[in-house]
């Protein structure tokens, strides 16, 4: 049974910075998939923020691009998500997600976890 669990979210002022972590239990997931990062703030839609590929390329939403970093450490079988100048529109809930291909498509994703909640004030 695949678990992905995220910490690191909190409350922070804008212009801040937060590092959320999401710890797998399986390595084959942080080593073999392709995992990603998306948020979900009420009354919007879920919106996919920043994708690793199986390869290590990265790719952001527009809306994060030059502030967020996505990365993965696969001894540990950890992704993390650095988050600079923080803004009051990145309040959500984040979610980590792995997918076998193509997870910054939410349908494609196949393991999520529980999320972790990033107040930006």
């Amino acid at each position: 049974h695949v678990q992905l669990v995220e910490s690191g979210g909190g409350s922070v002022q804008a212009g801040g910075s937060l590092r959320l972590s999401c710890a797998a239990s399986d390595f084959t997931i942080s080593t073999y998939y392709c995992m990603a990062w998306f948020r979900k703030a009420p009354g919007k839609e879920p919106e996919g923020v920043a994708t690793l590929t199986r390869d290590d390329d990265a790719y952001y939403a527009d809306s994060v691009k030059g502030r967020f970093a996505i990365s993965r450490d696969r001894a540990k079988d950890t992704l993390f998500l650095q988050m600079n100048s923080l803004k009051p529109e990145d309040t959500a809930m984040y979610y980590c997600a792995a997918g076998r291909a193509d997870c910054y498509r939410a349908d494609r994703v196949n393991y999520w976890g529980q999320g972790t909640q990033v107040t930006v004030s």
